[in-house]
């Protein structure tokens, strides 16, 4: 569905992106992380075909951005981080205006505004100036335009920005909504926890460059994430849990090893009866929380070492 390759970005007295390669897979919500000027406003423009790279490909559902830039608009959808709304204009009005501007037929346009409004949940509220909706319907309004023509890839940045605890989950919902009928999202946050109860996969940018070097899955159907806690500190833990079948280490702290695993609930019996028998104090054993969270701090360390590595004299 989306597809990088080696993308290089350059403004005239900085290279923002360094070559810079990953997939995101149709049908799902890649998350798209990293620290305040780390590069992910630049790359979701490049993805949307609204900055041409300096080097390097990208594709949208098979196009180039470079050869194909109005085509993929026509099946794209892209909020950017300060969107703007026609204050004077009611809900239909704005949907109206941006159904048009897509190429919507005119004959077509109340069939899209009625989907379009119903997918935001705005259908109770058409006839309601913009002006007079608050922040978090603004940005379901926001989406509404930007989904109106129907795309197969929805592009946000910083969408949860200023958003309330009710309207942040109401956005959550949305957006796996938009998944389940058939979208693939890009969602650009350096919060973490916005992207918690719905990314599927995390792109890491640390200074222009992928931490990792390509996406991070974080669900995957035939692995759980769990957590080990132990009483004290005890380095053994990892060395031994990087033995057992079906486990992959996440992360390592002095009393914890985040670790996905593949096997079956008799399988995670098994393996805590044998951390017991090898004489590690268990605190707990549970399915870990803030996955993401745990992924994206595994991977920032391991990047900042191998480019501590690479600097080296």
């Amino acid at each position: 569905m989306i597809e990088v390759t080696r993308l290089v970005y350059e403004y005239p007295s900085k290279r923002a992106l360094h070559g810079i390669s990953f997939t995101v897979r149709p049908q799902s919500i890649a998350a798209l992380v990293g620290p305040n000027g780390a590069g992910k406003t630049t790359l979701l423009r490049c993805l949307a075909a609204l900055e041409m790279p300096y080097l390097g490909e990208v594709k949208i559902n098979g196009m180039d951005t470079r050869t194909s830039p109005r085509a993929i608009h026509a099946s794209l959808g892209y909020l950017p981080d300060f969107f703007g709304l026609y204050d004077a204009l009611s809900v239909r009005r704005c949907l109206h205006f941006a159904a048009r501007a897509h190429g919507i037929a005119e004959q077509n346009v109340a069939a899209a505004i009625a989907k379009a409004a119903e997918r935001v949940d705005l259908s109770d509220r058409l006839e309601t100036p913009a002006a007079e909706l608050s922040r978090g319907l603004r940005q379901r309004l926001a989406i509404g335009q930007a989904i109106v023509h129907e795309p197969s890839v929805l592009m946000l940045d910083e969408p949860a920005s200023g958003l309330d605890p009710q309207a942040r989950r109401d956005l959550s919902n949305l957006l796996v909504a938009l998944k389940a009928q058939g979208m693939t999202l890009v969602v650009s946050s350096h919060i973490l926890s916005e992207l918690e109860d719905y990314s599927d996969e995390m792109i890491i940018i640390d200074g222009g460059r992928i931490a990792g070097g390509n996406t991070v899955k974080l669900r995957e159907d035939t692995k759980a994430t769990l957590r080990i806690t132990l009483a004290s500190s005890h380095a053994g833990l990892t060395p031994f849990l990087a033995r057992q079948t079906g486990v992959e280490i996440v992360d390592t702290q002095p009393l914890s090893v985040t670790f996905r695993f593949s096997g079956d609930n008799s399988a995670r019996v098994r393996l805590m009866r044998l951390t017991v028998a090898e004489g590690f104090e268990i605190m707990s054993f549970a399915e870990a929380s803030r996955q993401l969270e745990e992924a994206y701090f595994a991977e920032v360390r391991q990047h900042s070492a191998a480019r501590d590595v690479r600097s080296a004299p």
